[in-house]
């Protein structure tokens, strides 16, 4: 059985709260990316993960920060332990295409669909050899 360390991306690029949403927007569009983890500027946890979808709806709030917009509440995540097919059933359980992976409280990497699907695929093709 796969595990989300075997697959989620590692290298990763976050935001602190406290950054202005137009800095946020220009990491998001120079490195390609649909979600960013939010970071606390005091604490350096988790605080949120950041959407393109967050930032079409906070175009009307011009000048407030990243914190100011991230959905407030538990960030939808996974242990970097758990099964591909765990995460799988949290995406769905939260409709999101992407999950924060922990280890313990800290953030470890981010797995997508993409990178559950290919997964899920090269998991099919291995079966059938």
């Amino acid at each position: 059985m796969t595990k989300v360390r075997e697959i989620m991306s590692t290298k990763l690029t976050v935001v602190d709260d406290n950054a202005s949403v137009e800095q946020a927007a220009a990491i998001l569009a120079a490195n390609e990316l649909v979600a960013l983890p939010v970071r606390g500027s005091k604490d350096a946890r988790l605080k949120g993960v950041l959407t393109e979808d967050d930032l079409f709806k906070a175009r009307m709030h011009e000048g407030d920060t990243v914190g100011e917009i991230v959905s407030a509440g538990a960030v939808p995540s996974v242990a970097a332990d758990q099964s591909v097919e765990e995460a799988t059933e949290a995406m769905r359980r939260h409709r999101v295409g992407h999950l924060a992976v922990l280890e313990g409280h800290e953030l470890a990497g981010i797995v997508t669909e993409a990178d559950v699907s290919a997964a899920q695929l090269d998991q099919k093709v291995d079966d059938l050899q």
